[in-house]
């Protein structure tokens, strides 16, 4: 008995030491690699000796313990491990032996870190590299992403982008590409590159692909952490104003956007009392100020803040001027063609014009699950709940949020019962 308490208990500790490693790494993981990658110089040996060190911290935290810093400890044990590989590498192991032996007390602290993050963000978006190698190399590094994930959102398969990756990777490496933020005059080049890794990283973790969660809620934030960094750095370029603004917008619904199981509120039923009016307020300033430096042509983060801007300044959603939204979304697909806002532009034709025509644009574009869910939707206006019921049941064969499968799945019930379809 005593044997079995005891073996309960130490299964206990190593849940819980296993539980606030992969929660260090979840929210610390990116600056622990950023901070190694400016002291060794290599990107490789930086991801190498993150993951040893995660490995490690799963062998002593279990025996000796949670430590009082998890991320201390593991970004001090991963310098320890960069020291070595380097070492076997034969390169700069004297100097590096010097520069990264750190005792805790002497880790830099966050205002530090977060100028690691964005030299690394900035690194990663190096002009000899391609804008999709840069964005893809961002998203992995940064976010720890995988290529299904990186895939999903910048529209391509996950195939192409491990490619992508290993091109990417092996490139740095033939051209040395240091790990520096560059010269103020050198910004520019590559700001378009920065600003898309910023907005889809932000994409990823407000609508994420699977899951318990709607959202992931510390990504979020931390995208329009580095949006801030990104507009401080660089306070007259129009892009990230309006990507900042963005990224406020649709933050400034988060309180409203879920009930308190967690699961979504449309748009339509949202409490407006809770959307957040200082944080609108400032990025309808941002926009104004971003759409005055560009002129008459306006880019997609533009428009695509200019569509949240139009529910933002609606009272209600019966208030909405969806003729206008439609309108910007013609400008945002003239500029950039994607399935994403094609679909919505389909959902903004439907509160105009009504259901028919809303069904009607959707016979043009391919069908994927929020294509099936938004079918139904419309379909169950025109009270063809059959329909509905049978298109949003298509809509849960793929992967989805569970919050999100909670709410088809009680839609269904709802329309099952007005219909009579079991």
């Amino acid at each position: 008995m005593g044997r079995r308490r005891r073996g309960a208990s130490h299964h206990r500790i190593r849940l819980t030491a296993e539980s606030a490693l992969a929660e260090t790494v979840r929210i610390e993981g990116t600056r622990i690699l950023a901070t190694l990658v400016r002291a060794v110089g290599s990107l490789q040996i930086a991801e190498d000796a993150v993951q040893e060190a995660a490995l490690r911290a799963l062998r002593d935290w279990p025996r000796n313990g949670v430590p009082d810093q998890p991320r201390a400890w593991l970004t001090v044990t991963a310098r320890r491990v960069a020291i070595d590989l380097l070492r076997r590498e034969g390169a700069r192991a004297q100097k590096e032996r010097a520069s990264m032996e750190l005792a805790v007390p002497d880790l830099p602290p966050d205002s530090m870190v977060a100028d690691d993050r964005l030299r690394l963000i900035f690194t990663c978006c190096h002009p000899a590299l391609g804008i999709e190698a840069q964005v893809t190399l961002a998203l992995r590094t940064l976010c720890g992403l995988s290529p299904a994930q990186i895939a999903a959102v910048l529209l391509t398969s996950e195939a192409a982008i491990a490619k992508r990756l290993t091109r990417t990777r092996a490139k740095i490496t033939r051209a040395g590409i240091p790990y520096r933020v560059p010269a103020d005059e050198d910004l520019p080049a590559r700001l378009a590159a920065v600003c898309a890794v910023v907005h889809s990283s932000y994409t990823i973790a407000h609508t994420a692909a699977g899951g318990d969660r709607l959202t992931d809620v510390d990504g979020a934030r931390e995208a329009l952490r580095l949006a801030r960094l990104v507009h401080q750095l660089m306070p007259d370029e129009p892009a990230p104003m309006a990507v900042l603004a963005l990224l406020l917008l649709t933050e400034s619904r988060r309180a409203a956007r879920c009930d308190d199981a967690g699961d979504p509120v449309p748009l339509s039923e949202q409490d407006r009392t809770r959307w957040d009016s200082d944080a609108i307020a400032e990025a309808l300033a941002l926009l104004d100020e971003s759409l005055r430096r560009t002129g008459a042509v306006a880019d997609p983060y533009q428009l695509q803040a200019a569509i949240a801007a139009e529910h933002a300044r609606a009272a209600s959603y019966a208030a909405t001027d969806w003729a206008e939204i439609v309108r910007l979304y013609d400008l945002l697909l003239s500029v950039q063609p994607s399935a994403p806002a094609a679909l919505a532009r389909a959902v903004a034709v439907a509160e105009s014009d009504g259901a028919a025509a809303g069904l009607a644009e959707l016979e043009e574009l391919e069908p994927d699950q929020r294509w099936h869910a938004v079918r139904g939707e419309l379909l169950a206006r025109q009270g063809k709940f059959a329909e509905a019921v049978a298109a949003t049941r298509l809509s849960l064969i793929d992967a989805i949020t569970m919050p999100e499968r909670r709410y088809r799945q009680r839609r269904i019930a709802e329309w099952s019962a007005r219909q009579g379809v079991t």
